[in-house]
């Protein structure tokens, strides 16, 4: 797992405020305005924060495709609709948390997987929030 620090060098790109079609080319040179610091926004909360590597399709129809990155802020409580990190019987799963009546759920965002009831017996503890997910368009 990597893990950005506080002390690590800020990364700044620059930004076209500016909306760009997917099909009739724009002069976006035009729209330059600022710089963005990308740790600010993948980063929020540096001391709290990690990201992870998402492994399987059970969350793709939630912008998660398999091996793209996550980032998690573990400062951030937990609530229903979110998309967690949670360690469920000792193995780690990327999933929407759902409150169903007295239950807890995590909702896989694929329709070929089941959600999973977190059972009171289940040894079961949420890691973190996944407040952005970074893809590598490349592949």
């Amino acid at each position: 797992m990597q893990v950005l620090k506080p002390s690590d060098p800020h990364i700044t790109l620059p930004f076209f405020n500016t909306s760009v079609p997917a099909g009739f080319p724009t002069p976006a040179l035009d729209y330059e305005e600022e710089q963005i610091d990308l740790s600010r926004i993948l980063q929020p909360n540096p001391t709290t924060s990690f990201i992870i590597r998402v492994k399987g399709d059970s969350m793709t129809d939630a912008s998660i495709p398999d091996g793209c990155m996550a980032v998690v802020d573990r400062s951030i409580r937990p609530s229903t609709g979110d998309i967690v990190v949670a360690a469920l019987n000792g193995e780690y799963t990327v999933k929407r948390l759902v409150k169903a009546g007295r239950s807890w759920v995590l909702h896989p965002e694929n329709a070929f997987y089941k959600p999973i009831v977190i059972t009171e017996d289940a040894d079961f503890q949420v890691w973190g929030v996944v407040t952005a997910v970074i893809v590598d368009m490349r592949k």
